[in-house]
């Protein structure tokens, strides 16, 4: 699966990736609810994703896709270089990073080496992003999770949350499921324990939510 909102560039992807003669394309999206649909209908077995697509942050399309198909790996196609937004990347559960650098035998090596072995993790960016990669407890859960996340643990339901936030109910349930994914959590209390074991939230009661 092909995700980049540039048609010119996925054309060339194809055609990099179709010259390999055992790897087929089986969809193409230019933004990040396009890709969740595509990737949840036609579950391929590598996403190559562009890290800036038009729609939600790369973090949350990430998640999405890996709960709509868990044995799909996501590699990120990139032209920034920068350990935070690696770290965060990782943590979500990509399965590669590359710079648009890259020559085509080392996408196409890539591609072959996270389809065959699902738990390599291939990188191709500078030694710096790679030395300043941070542990994993700070950034597991983008800002807006941590934000929801924090509200659940006021024993706080779906719909009080978003009238908290001011946004629909319906986002708010794809927020908890990306943190359930994130976390490998079962439950929203499991969540929450999750969450304040690794300090990404502070434990609250519910006379404080109140």
């Amino acid at each position: 699966m092909l995700v980049d909102d540039h048609a010119l560039f996925r054309e060339g992807l194809r055609e990099i990736l179709e010259s390999d003669g055992d790897i087929a394309v089986v969809g193409e999206a230019g933004d990040s609810e396009g890709a969740v649909s595509a990737v949840a209908r036609t579950r391929p077995d590598v996403v190559l994703l562009d890290v800036e697509i038009p729609g939600d942050e790369v973090t949350e399309t990430v998640a999405r896709m890996r709960t709509s198909s868990p044995d799909s790996r996501i590699i990120i196609l990139s032209m920034y270089d920068g350990p935070q937004l690696l770290t965060r990347l990782l943590v979500a559960g990509i399965r590669g990073y590359l710079l648009k650098s890259v020559h085509r035998h080392e996408l196409l090596a890539a591609v072959h080496s996270v389809h065959e072995d699902a738990s390599r993790i291939v990188l191709a960016v500078s030694t710096h992003s790679l030395a300043h990669v941070e542990s994993p407890r700070s950034g597991v859960l983008s800002d807006k999770e941590v934000e929801v996340l924090q509200l659940a643990a006021q024993a706080l339901s779906n719909a009080q949350i978003a009238r908290r936030l001011g946004v629909a109910e319906a986002t708010v349930k794809r927020h908890m499921r990306n943190i359930f994914v994130k976390l490998n959590a079962v439950s929203r209390i499991d969540a929450v324990n999750k969450a304040v074991a690794a300090s990404l939230i502070q434990p609250q009661s519910r006379a404080e939510g109140d």
